[in-house]
């Protein structure tokens, strides 16, 4: 992980303790987690919500539509990968209640 200048960012359990060794990134997250005092805190200052709610987008999609895209060309992939987010923006707006402010 190192040559390819990256970190881990994975949420540890509660209670976690620290790894001896060649852990340095995993403990660097364990101390972070220790200074920020909780699970949501951390995943808040370190972004991984973001990460989080991308994730959960990618399972709604692969759900619906399969787990695979079926052209081999990459444009035609990008293209398909496309009108399937347009698809589930269009059903999820589809069922969502239309809202009225009341003075």
């Amino acid at each position: 992980m190192r040559r390819k200048k990256i970190s881990a960012l994975i949420p540890q359990r509660n209670g976690v303790g620290y790894w001896p060794g060649e852990y340095a990134d995993r403990n660097r997250a364990v101390a972070n987690q220790r200074l920020s005092g909780s699970n949501a805190r951390w995943k808040w200052t370190t972004e991984y919500n973001c990460r989080s709610i991308a994730e959960t987008a990618m399972y709604r999609v692969k759900q619906l539509f399969g787990g695979s895209l079926t052209p081999r060309d990459y444009d035609c992939q990008v293209a398909e990968a496309l009108a399937m987010v347009r698809a589930l923006n269009k059903m999820t707006k589809a069922g969502m209640l239309e809202s009225i402010r009341i003075a």
